[in-house]
């Protein structure tokens, strides 16, 4: 079971230049489709004047999901490249583009592929790596009485509390490591069976 994953904290570029040709890499944190697309819409318009916009990017907790574009450079001369800097740093939720503006002469495919190779290293080494701890988030219904079973299995197994209502029936809705998640439920069948009035829930 994945019960974390890596991915980069924030927004990094690179550079590279060969023979008159500038790639610009640049590496973006993305948590789905949606923000890949965005983000390619913004870094097209903010380099609107290049000749190609290039990219790859993996998604997913586990890295499933992932696709390259070489926009009009010969095929796997650039997307391919890519990915395999993202690949190499062991990244997932990631999407690195590398912006070219043609400087006059033809590099060949070799030369492509080591140009976009290195803008994108370039942009990833220039880039805080930081591992994200996966998660869900469980519902615990219990008696006002069992507030302090509750508290300590919160404390104990590093509960983030979203959301929380004290009332005759208490509810707390919060988020566990899935490393956690089967502990966590034998310790509430324990809880349970010992009388404690407490229900535990999977929810979205």
């Amino acid at each position: 079971m994945i019960t974390q994953f890596r991915t980069i904290a924030d927004r990094s570029e690179g550079f590279y230049k060969e023979k008159g040709s500038k790639f610009i890499g640049i590496a973006l944190p993305v948590d789905d489709l949606d923000a890949v697309k965005y983000s390619l819409d913004e870094i097209r318009q903010q380099y609107y004047d290049a000749r190609h916009h290039c990219y790859a990017y993996i998604l997913g907790n586990d890295g499933s999901e992932f696709r390259v574009n070489d926009d009009g450079e010969p095929n796997h001369s650039a997307g391919d490249p890519i990915l395999g800097q993202i690949k190499a740093n062991n990244l997932t939720k990631t999407l690195v583009v590398v912006v070219r503006y043609f400087g006059g002469t033809k590099l060949g495919v070799s030369g492509l592929v080591n140009a976009y190779r290195t803008a994108a290293s370039e942009a990833l080494k220039n880039a805080g790596i930081k591992t994200e701890i996966i998660t869900t988030k469980v519902r615990l219904d219990y008696a006002y009485e069992t507030t302090n079973d509750v508290m300590r299995l919160i404390n104990d197994f590093q509960l983030v509390i979203v959301n929380q209502k004290f009332e005759t029936s208490c509810q707390a809705i919060c988020e566990v490591s899935v490393e956690n998640i089967e502990r966590l439920k034998q310790k509430v069948v324990l809880l349970k069976n010992t009388g404690s009035e407490i229900e535990l829930t999977f929810t979205n």
